[in-house]
């Protein structure tokens, strides 16, 4: 008689595929807290109930990690033009991060000193010199605010021309043709009496060495028509 494996049946296990749960958010269950925008924490630095301050936000701007300095640098440019007096405690850092290579912190130092020198000018004055030995190697963005931050003080006070002369005759002397019609309209409304013939005269003498639309709208601007015998041909 012949052997009969008894073989067991198997039924392969069902497996219920788990559905995603459809229940309501628990209403117990704290939201998902929205971060504040720059804006608002600037708007609560202003009235004091920010948490960190005002001096933490100052102290990132030199952070090294990228993010932490762009989150300082957007809320400070906030604070600065709601109440520019409040960063006057921190200009010394301003001037440093100014002179200094990290994009996003040197404009928003750029954006903030001119202010500055505006609401403080004694305050930025004392930082004079430092500003003027680092306008060579300062990037384009951070001549920018130097350029402005000179002609903020001009305009507080005429003591501040003298000072400041040399710089701007400087910057004027080798800014590119665009940058150069830019600080001209800025810097000799600014100045008075010889400093202004100065840095007028040093703009004069450029003309003829930029593009000739360029020149033409700084002539306009100087109140001088331009010859074309001042002009290279071609």
């Amino acid at each position: 008689m012949p052997n009969k494996s008894a073989s067991k049946a198997t039924t392969p296990a069902t497996v219920q595929a788990a559905k995603p749960s459809s229940a309501p958010p628990d209403p117990a269950q704290p939201a998902v807290k929205k971060k504040p925008s720059s804006a608002e924490i600037a708007a609560q630095i202003v009235a004091g109930s920010a948490e960190p301050g005002l001096a933490y936000y100052a102290r990132a701007l030199e952070d090294e990690n990228p993010h932490t300095a762009g989150v300082a640098a957007r809320v400070l440019e906030e604070v600065v033009n709601l109440k520019p007096e409040l960063c006057a405690p921190h200009i010394e850092r301003f001037v440093r991060v100014l002179m200094g290579q990290s994009p996003r912190a040197v404009q928003a130092s750029a954006t903030t000193l001119p202010l500055l020198a505006k609401v403080a000018p004694a305050k930025v004055a004392r930082h004079l010199e430092k500003l003027r030995n680092g306008f060579d190697a300062a990037t384009d963005v951070g001549k920018e605010g130097m350029v402005r931050t000179f002609v903020a003080l001009c305009l507080a006070s005429v003591a501040y021309q003298k000072r400041v002369v040399d710089v701007l005759e400087r910057a004027l002397g080798s800014a590119e043709p665009r940058t150069l019609q830019r600080w001209t309209e800025l810097v000799l409304p600014a100045l008075k009496g010889e400093p202004h013939a100065q840095a007028r005269s040093v703009v004069e003498q450029r003309l003829p060495e930029i593009p000739r639309p360029i020149a033409e709208k700084i002539g306009d601007f100087l109140g001088i028509r331009l010859r074309p015998s001042r002009f290279p041909v071609g």
